[in-house]
């Protein structure tokens, strides 16, 4: 017994320090294979139209009349204003913001708990930016097996130019990158030709430089290691995935043994499974790994290799889905179909694929099992924060008033034995025209009212005119004679009224006077 805790300490300490070992490697360069496919379609797809959106939005224009911006997207951070399409969030409706960033949060729990890492493989950004830099490598280098040999070919003049060609237009679309992202915080045709003609602000140029030279480290440069070492993303995932989960997965009870040389081994009366061992599936990796050693951190399920699976299948007469999107359960029931053993017994095939197919049953995912409670939960959330974010986006008034009493003094005693309360009056005109606003108060009997400003004029209902988009704040005076004084405090309201629209705001206030007053 001694003996045998001794080798299992030993073998825990081996394991131990071999995984402290490997929590860094030196990259090793990495040259996935272009595949073909429906996965690979769906990719270029997602690419075009992911990349399409980044670099033309800031072009596209959206009337909102002759006093806000016609860009459609702006994030005008001068003066504190979002603007989408049709549109426009305030600061004090950040909230709206904050929800769509919890919704986003949610989205990808729902998504990973349903289909695994689907954000990384398809539209993460570094995966997107990865695929635009591949397309131009393969353009100057070639596929795989082009790449491979250059890289071991002496360096001269070919070797030169193609390398260097590649990474002049690396630095291009780098470069593109961080030139469309500022296109967000101002007007595009202008700011461009501020930034070409040196006029930009700093902050501009500084901001292009650095995205530069992140997309082009980030995605030329180091690649799968941003995904494996940066991203928290794979470390959380495995928290959100059970065994309804679909990943991509490699179906060893159809696969192995798996031999390049099926034919001979079932002559000699072995039993083989489908794999051919051709690698396909690795070399279309652009993580490098091999599913074949099942689950692992850092597979992005891109379905590459599916793709890759499936062609070889194909030109070998067997059926596709030897790699293909499954489930823990799914995967466990198969096991059991095709070995005779319970799910985890192992694999030991017990019956004699005829020309390296599986002759038993299969079965198939059923997408209803997506249905259970984690997403049921997470669709729920999702649907409840959307909901009411639509819900407060169409109720919200066009105009936002803020009335503050003077705090100090809160009211002061004139000559004639009269009060005054002083107030500070914010009215914030959200729509994109000026518009006039009759101010009266409501609930103050006896009381009168007086704005400061020459442009005001002066009487019950008192008329200000506020731009398009602005915010005026006004000082008001609210004075009570002594007899009509009832209490130490009185409840009223400013009514503040749109002249030609008639919506119209109510401020609840107070109307401070001294003790003893009205007793």
């Amino acid at each position: 017994m001694a003996s045998d805790t001794n080798v299992e300490t030993f073998d825990a300490e081996a394991v131990n320090a071999k995984h402290n070992r490997e929590l860094y490697a030196a990259r090793q360069k990495i040259h996935p294979k272009r595949a073909s496919g429906s996965f690979r379609s769906l990719k270029w797809i997602i690419m075009a139209v992911t990349l399409g959106i980044y670099y033309i939005t800031p072009w596209l224009r959206w009337d909102r009349g002759e006093f806000a911006p016609d860009q459609a997207v702006l994030v005008d951070m001068a003066n504190r204003r979002f603007y989408f399409f049709f549109i426009d969030i305030w600061p004090h409706e950040f909230f709206f913001v904050a929800g769509m960033l919890v919704m986003a949060g949610i989205g990808l729990f729902l998504v990973t708990s349903t289909v695994g890492r689907a954000w990384c493989g398809y539209t993460c950004p570094q995966t997107v930016w990865v695929d635009l830099f591949l397309v131009v490598e393969r353009f100057f280098e070639g596929d795989r097996n082009a790449r491979i040999k250059l890289d071991a070919a002496p360096w001269n003049s070919a070797k030169i130019a193609k390398r260097a060609s590649k990474h002049v237009v690396w630095l291009l679309i780098a470069v593109s990158t961080g030139g469309a992202w500022i296109f967000y915080f101002a007007d595009a045709p202008t700011l461009l030709r501020d930034f070409i003609t040196g006029n930009a602000a700093f902050v501009a140029y500084a901001t292009v430089g650095v995205l530069t030279a992140t997309t082009y480290v980030f995605g030329g440069l180091m690649r799968e290691q941003v995904c494996t070492y940066m991203c928290p993303w794979p470390r959380i995932q495995a928290a959100m995935l059970d065994e309804h989960s679909l990943t991509v997965t490699y179906n060893d009870w159809r696969g192995e043994p798996r031999t390049r040389h099926a034919k001979k081994a079932i002559a000699a009366g072995e039993v083989v499974g489908d794999c051919v061992d051709c690698n396909a599936c690795v070399a279309v990796c652009p993580m490098g790994i091999d599913i074949r050693d099942g689950q692992q951190l850092e597979c992005i399920t891109c379905a590459l290799c599916i793709d890759a699976c499936d062609g070889v299948m194909e030109k070998i007469g067997r059926d596709k889905g030897l790699i293909s999107y499954s489930t823990l359960s799914t995967y466990n029931q198969n096991m059991a179909l095709a070995t005779g053993n319970t799910p985890g017994a192992g694999i030991q095939p017990q019956l004699v694929r005829p020309e390296g197919r599986l002759a038993a049953a299969v079965q198939h995912f059923n997408w209803r099992n997506v249905i259970r409670v984690r997403t049921a939960i997470y669709t729920a959330i999702y649907a409840a924060i959307g909901l009411g974010l639509i819900v407060a986006l169409l109720m919200r008034s066009p105009l936002d008033v803020n009335v503050l009493h003077d705090r100090n003094p809160q009211f002061v005693q004139l000559s004639d034995g009269s009060i005054r309360n002083g107030y500070q009056i914010k009215i914030l005109n959200m729509r994109t025209e000026p518009r006039s606003f009759s101010i009266a108060l409501d609930g103050l009997a006896g009381a009168t009212l007086k704005l400061e400003g020459s442009d005001l004029d002066q009487g019950d209902n008192s008329k200000i005119d506020v731009k398009a988009n602005q915010l005026r704040n006004v000082r008001a005076f609210v004075t009570l004679s002594k007899d009509a004084i009832a209490a130490k405090t009185t409840d009223f309201a400013f009514k503040i009224v749109d002249t030609t629209s008639a919506d119209t705001v109510a401020a609840n206030v107070r109307f401070e006077a001294p003790s003893g007053t009205g007793q």
